[in-house]
């Protein structure tokens, strides 16, 4: 098998794993990662409504700047914290932790550190 399909295969069965244990509601909405090899998404939706509340982008034109020759990990640091000060602006405090089947290391980490410095609570 080739090794990239496992993997990918591998991370799809985590995530449902997660996602089965893992709801997002108005209160505490769900703050979703995907990573890219070139772009880091971040997202707090609220499961119960099918609703995305807030997303934020590495690759959208409002951050390029902040971004402009940052790591992987600190760009996801600033975006979660970007991501935290809108949260703040709209009463959203709490949130649930999805991973969505990555290893909790490196740009996933630092978007769980660069939330809980936003003001979070995960």
């Amino acid at each position: 098998m080739d090794r990239n399909k496992f993997k990918n295969e591998r991370r799809n069965k985590i995530r449902k794993r997660i996602r089965s244990t893992i709801r997002g509601t108005a209160d505490r909405p769900r703050l979703a990662v995907y990573k890219s090899n070139k772009h880091v998404h971040l997202q707090l939706i609220n499961d119960l409504d099918g609703k995305t509340l807030i997303g934020v982008s590495s690759n959208s034109e409002a951050f390029k700047n902040d971004l402009k020759g940052k790591s992987g990990i600190e760009q996801a640091k600033v975006l979660a914290s970007e991501l935290a000060k809108t949260a703040a602006d709209q009463g959203i405090n709490k949130a649930v932790f999805d991973r969505s089947g990555y290893k909790y290391h490196g740009i996933v980490k630092a978007v769980a550190e660069g939330a809980r410095e936003g003001g979070i609570d995960l």
